[in-house]
């Protein structure tokens, strides 16, 4: 991204969208926002700021209420949630269900993404012209990505060939697809299930953020961390249909104006940050290896992981969608904001 975009991306994001005080007449309405993160997950208090501010830009007629830590379904249930109302606005993983959501699944190819802010405005400007027929169940509001984050484990991993034999925990469904074509074993684990299956030797290795290493507690069940953004994992916030048609046109506005890409970036952020901090917070940690990868090691992952585009480029054909100009667009997206490797 050249200085100018970035300056006005930076800009917005520290505006608060505004828009007319909806109506006296207008019915209360009552989101049920479920993240399943814990409390203590940076994503959580950003979420208050944004539902905070829709309250407010709705004149108090769209009351919101936040329900961290899976109280309310599964992680791996959240999209189905949204659809089918047990909560109103949801925090999904696509990658958590392989195969679903082809489209947007470019953005967990390994090695795409340097930095989640820029990430972010990259995913969520492409994504939204795909959104509405790929996530067509739910009301779309913005796509996001996590912090590249790298491989973690009780053995060290240093060639993709070190990965044979290995019981591995994926992030995401391509990485998934990764682990099974280097011959590995995926262990299917939601992100607070996973300090549990590495403890028990379920798995042996885990692909993860730096900072929700410690915010898990994975950090007592690791040893070796390896120093490259092999990975990242995109996510959405998902509303229900009905929900949001229900809505009167002065409410709906003030959704809207907080379903766009300056949002999505804001939320991200103190995600982001968070998740950096951590890879400083492991170099000092008791009883960790975190290793770099020499130049002829990093060719060789990116050598290997070469056919995972493929992969997602026959899903894509499958779902009725043109790969070759959706990757385009997708790379040439990647390219203006400066978020590519």
């Amino acid at each position: 991204m050249n200085k100018l975009a970035l300056a006005l991306v930076l800009g917005l994001l520290g505006t608060s969208a505004t828009a007319p005080v909806a109506l006296g007449q207008d019915k209360t309405v009552d989101l049920k926002i479920s993240i399943w993160l814990p409390p203590a997950h940076p994503l959580v208090p950003a979420t208050k700021e944004w539902a905070a501010d829709i309250e407010k830009a709705s004149g108090g007629t769209i009351k919101t209420a936040i329900f961290p830590s899976e109280q309310l379904g599964k992680a791996f249930d959240h999209y189905d949630m949204a659809r089918d109302g047990i909560a109103d606005i949801t925090y999904v993983n696509p990658g958590y269900q392989p195969g679903r959501f082809a489209v947007i699944s470019a953005g967990q190819l390994p090695f795409m993404f340097s930095d989640a802010k820029k990430g972010t405005a990259a995913l969520d400007v492409w994504y939204r012209k795909y959104a509405a027929s790929e996530m067509k169940d739910t009301h779309f509001c913005f796509a996001f990505m996590l912090e590249p984050g790298g491989y973690h484990g009780r053995k060290k991993v240093v060639l993709p060939e070190d990965i044979r034999g290995m019981k591995i925990r994926p992030p995401q469904s391509t990485i998934g697809q990764m682990v099974t074509m280097l011959g590995g074993t995926n262990v299917q684990a939601s992100a607070p299930e996973a300090r549990d299956v590495l403890e028990r030797g379920v798995a042996d290795g885990i692909f993860f953020p730096w900072g929700s290493m410690f915010l898990f507690g994975l950090d007592k069940v690791t040893k070796y961390d390896m120093d490259v953004p092999l990975f990242t994992a995109v996510f959405t916030y998902s509303m229900n249909k009905a929900k949001y048609d229900a809505m009167s046109p002065a409410q709906k506005k003030v959704i809207d104006e907080h379903c766009t890409t300056e949002w999505a970036v804001k939320i991200a952020s103190p995600f982001a940050d968070f998740e950096k901090a951590g890879r400083a917070k492991m170099l000092a940690a008791p009883g960790h290896e975190v290793y770099p990868l020499t130049p002829e090691q990093l060719k060789a992952w990116k050598a290997v992981v070469a056919p995972l585009k493929k992969q997602w480029a026959d899903a894509v054909t499958k779902a009725g969608g043109n790969p070759d100009e959706i990757y385009k667009e997708f790379e040439a997206s990647i390219a203006k904001y400066g978020a590519g490797i």
